[in-house]
Formats: C-alpha cells, sequence, structure tokens
C-alpha cells in the first residue's frame, strides 16, 4: 500500500489547472484571477469631500478665522457651477466634487451659519486648527489611471469584487471552476427525509460532500444515489464522468458488491492507486480518464471508503490539493501543525491515524490539542466538535500528556 505522501503526489501529477474564462463579476468570488486589472480612471476621479460642510479657499481664512457667503450647495453627483471668488464658499456634501479655486473642507459642526434675506446666507469660521487640503481626497490619492489594481493569481474575495466594479469591470477573465460529481452508492441508503426501515441508513455523506465541495470554490454535481445494481451503477457513474472530478462514496473496498472500481475501469477510467495505508481511509481508490472529454481534459475519479469520516478524511487528504491546483491556487500542501497533547493517549495500529481532535491555538506559542470520543469511520458525530485531526504514526504506543504531536487544521 501507498503511504500518504506517495498518494498525495500521484494525485498531483495528474491534476492541472482549468482554462481561463471570462465571468459576470457577480459569479467570480472565490475563483482565482487569471488577469492582471489595471485602472481606466484616477481614484477618486476627482478632488473629494470627505466631510459634510463648506469648501473654502484658505487664503480667505488666516488664522483659521473668517465669515464667507455662500455661493451654492453641491451635493454627491453635482459639480459646481459658481467660480471661486474672494470670500466666498461653497456648501457641499460628503462624496461631492470640491470645486476649483477651493483647498480645504471646513466641517460643518465647526460652523455658525448666517442667514442673509435673499442669498444662501454666510457662514462664520473660527477653527485655529484649520490649515489648506483638510477633509478632502485629491485626484488619483488611492490610484491613478493605468495602474495595476489586481494581479493573476489572486483569489478574489468580497473587497476584491468591489473594486473590480470601482475599475469598470463587469465580467473578468478567472480560471473555471471545477465541477464535481458527486455520487453515494449502495443499496442501504435512504434520503435524509425518510426514515429508514431495517437494514437501511440516511445518506449523509452525499449532503456532507456537496457541502465540502462548495466551501473548496468547486461546482457540486449531485447525482444523489445509486444501487448496488452493475447496469444503474455504470450508468450513474458515466454521468459522473462528463464532471472534472467524481467523487464516489462506497462500493471501493473488496465485498462482493463493491463494484465500482470494476465499472470505473469498463467506462476507460485508467487506475492509479488503491488502498492506502491510512487509518481512517484505507480502501480509496484513485483514477483518471481522459478520453471522450468533450475539452480533452481528465477526469479525476476519487472511490472514497463509504464511512462518512473516512470520506472527509479521504478529501482533506488528497482531494482538496487536487482541487486547489485546478481551480489554480496551485497544490495545497499539507500544513500540519504541532501542539501539545493536554492527555495522554494510546493509539494501536498498523496504518498512521489521523484521529479527529480540538485545536486550541489561543496561545499561539503553545498550541494545545485534544483529542475527542471517537468510535471510528462510521462514527460522523464524533467528528462535529472537532477543528483538526491529531497524527498518530503507525505502531502501537502510549503518549503522554503534554508530548507534541503534529495536526491537521480543518477549518481553515
Amino acid at each position: 500500500m501507498l503511504s500518504v505522501e506517495e498518494a498525495r503526489r500521484l494525485v498531483l501529477e495528474h491534476a492541472v489547472s482549468k482554462r481561463a474564462v471570462r465571468l459576470p463579476l457577480g459569479d467570480a468570488l472565490g475563483l482565482v484571477l487569471a488577469e492582471d486589472v489595471a485602472s481606466d480612471l484616477d481614484s477618486p476621479p476627482f478632488d473629494k469631500a470627505m466631510v459634510d460642510g463648506y469648501a473654502v479657499r484658505s487664503t480667505d481664512l488666516p488664522g483659521g478665522r473668517g465669515e464667507l457667503a455662500v455661493l451654492e450647495e453641491i451635493t454627491a453627483g453635482r459639480t459646481a457651477t459658481q467660480t471661486a471668488a474672494a470670500g466666498a464658499c461653497w456648501r457641499i456634501m460628503t462624496g461631492a466634487p470640491v470645486p476649483a479655486g477651493a483647498d480645504a473642507v471646513m466641517m460643518h459642526e465647526r460652523t455658525v451659519f448666517v442667514p442673509v434675506s435673499g442669498t444662501l446666507g454666510s457662514v462664520q469660521i473660527n477653527d485655529e486648527r484649520f490649515r489648506p487640503g483638510q477633509n478632502l481626497l485629491r485626484q488619483g490619492a488611492s490610484y491613478r489611471r493605468g495602474n495595476i489594481l489586481l494581479h493573476s493569481g489572486r483569489t478574489l474575495r468580497p473587497l476584491d469584487i468591489g473594486l473590480l466594479a470601482e475599475a469598470g469591470r463587469a465580467e473578468v477573465a478567472v480560471i473555471e471552476p471545477a465541477t464535481v460529481a458527486i455520487l453515494s452508492t449502495g443499496d442501504e441508503l435512504v434520503p435524509a427525509e425518510q426514515t429508514p426501515k431495517a437494514g437501511q441508513i440516511r445518506n449523509s455523506n452525499g449532503p456532507m460532500l456537496s457541502a465540502w465541495v462548495r466551501q473548496r470554490g468547486a461546482r457540486p454535481v449531485e447525482l444523489g444515489t445509486a444501487p448496488d445494481v452493475p447496469d444503474t451503477l455504470r450508468a450513474r457513474l458515466a454521468e459522473g464522468l462528463k464532471s472534472d472530478v467524481l467523487l464516489v462514496s462506497g462500493g471501493v473496498s473488496a465485498g462482493v458488491l463493491d463494484l465500482v472500481p470494476g465499472l470505473l475501469r469498463a467506462l476507460g477510467v485508467t487506475e492509479v492507486f488503491h488502498k492506502i495505508r491510512l487509518k481512517p481511509g484505507k480502501p480509496l481508490w484513485f483514477g483518471v480518464r481522459t478520453e471522450n472529454r468533450s475539452d480533452g481534459t481528465t477526469s479525476l475519479v476519487f472511490g472514497l471508503p463509504g464511512n462518512p469520516v473516512s470520506s472527509l478524511v479521504c478529501c482533506e487528504l488528497f482531494v482538496r490539493s487536487a482541487l486547489a491546483r485546478l481551480a489554480g491556487r496551485g497544490a495545497e500542501e499539507l500544513r500540519s501543525r504541532p501542539a501539545q497533547l493536554t492527555a495522554a493517549f494510546t493509539h494501536r495500529g498498523d496504518r498512521p491515524t489521523y484521529h479527529p481532535a480540538r485545536l486550541d491555538e489561543r496561545d499561539p506559542a503553545a498550541p494545545r490539542v485534544t483529542p475527542l470520543a471517537w468510535a471510528g469511520s462510521a462514527d460522523l458525530y464524533g467528528l462535529v466538535d472537532a477543528n483538526a485531526l491529531a497524527m498518530f504514526a503507525a505502531g502501537d504506543r502510549s503518549y503522554p500528556a503534554g508530548e507534541m504531536i503534529d495536526t491537521l487544521p480543518l477549518d481553515e
């Protein structure tokens, strides 16, 4: 059997970044930018008032004192129609363009309005802290036309989407999101809304894997469940092979009804490996298919163990890095972190074990990890409180409290 490291290397050898496509800005969140984006305008595109108040000429306010006539009111979205004159100012709102000739904005709260019949009145100013340039943002202060705002390879966040809109991009070039087909197999499976009969269980893998795929920024294609009937299962697998990645849970061990590997081979999928020195997740199957793909790319096929914790651990160790590479983010390394055991733990078994655990990093200088009560690969409830996997080497051994071990965070 392969080690985790050997299996990861083989998976990543077959994972290639998808092509760049242009998508509407609203569909680009979480995707990887495939072009450098330059600004088509200065930002701000004009000198802009930062507060409500009065646009003034500093020469009219020696020592920050004076009374100025109000020429007109400028609101956001409008520009001044009156030219600068000695002893005059403009009432201005936040975000409005500062008129030519004005070089500061006096905050409304530091003025006294004086009504004058037949005019817009005047304003008294007495502010010893007054200085030229206050409360206005000069044109191009944020960036200039032609500046590169975002570079290719960046994963787009909500903030980036806003900046792209400011730069006039209604659509943008991004790495096309991967499609991931999800199929749960087994005669025993029923949907979540159905009460299981004797010998049946609800399908937890399908919804769990679909949510996990969405969290990774890929597009799940939910194929539901398939019984252990060769013709039916073959048809569902063929449908799944239209996606970039196919996740099949169940049917990959060594039982009489573990039909998935043989059917995949019959559909033109080349087996790369089967079984890993790993607990949970030993039965993992991985293969690839290039023929019959309309775009000439390769389908990555993961035959996941049927038990839900095994499926999730295999996704974290193998599928996650493959999806990162397909998305154009490069291969994600396993970012293990050392932490101190809070309690003694005994490991037994001939395979490295990834045990559900709670990682406490509130003190970055002394992270601590607590292995959780866990009944094995079928115990999904035992994983619910986990935010990490505690990594124990193969072999029987008792670990004392306080020993440092490696952990694999789950919630990054």
